[in-house]
């Protein structure tokens, strides 16, 4: 069975975009007397409808930027949701993990084209081709009394052993003291 990934990026940086031969650049040309303070906060980030209980690792995400010209890259792999509730209502949504790094862009050198990248945020995303299916439901009356049970057979079981160590120290000790073997 073929599965395939999707993949793809989109980025916020500066300058004028240009598409062509298949690539997409931007015009730094003014960037040296504009420095870039990368300083940002991803208040939300999600692919999809939000579910209950669903934690997104960008929510609320705040990178301060110790230099100028940075380039911050987030990778994220998404992984399509079936979430069903309660109620039986499905969504339809993505989780995410994510992994981040920077690195300071010297203009001057990029210029020279001796060293790659540009100056903004890049988010690159991969789309698994699995899918997480999470479904609410129910506890029977019965499977919380088979677990009421169990808690109390469980601690009956704990006080016998408690109860049978204390009992043998205690004989122990009395025959030691009968012997006179206690100081």
């Amino acid at each position: 069975m073929p599965t395939f990934q999707v993949s793809g990026n989109f980025h916020i940086s500066p300058g004028k975009s240009f598409e062509g031969h298949n690539s997409h650049v931007h015009d730094l040309k003014f960037m040296h007397k504009f420095p870039l303070n990368l300083t940002h906060t991803i208040h939300r980030m999600s692919y999809g409808q939000f579910v209950p209980t669903q934690v997104n690792p960008l929510d609320n995400h705040t990178f301060v930027a110790g230099e100028l010209n940075i380039m911050k890259q987030y990778y994220t792999q998404i992984v399509p949701m079936r979430y069903q509730n309660i109620n039986e209502t499905v969504l339809l949504s993505n989780q995410y993990s994510v992994t981040h790094h920077h690195k300071v862009i010297d203009l001057e050198k990029a210029a020279r084209g001796e060293m790659s990248g540009l100056p903004g945020m890049f988010v690159t995303y991969e789309i698994s081709p699995l899918m997480v299916e999470i479904t609410e439901h129910r506890r029977s009356f019965t499977h919380f009394l088979t677990g009421v049970c169990a808690i109390v057979g469980g601690v009956f079981t704990v006080a016998g052993i408690v109860d049978s160590f204390i009992y043998n120290s205690y004989r122990a000790f009395q025959k030691k003291l009968e012997l006179g073997k206690v100081s």
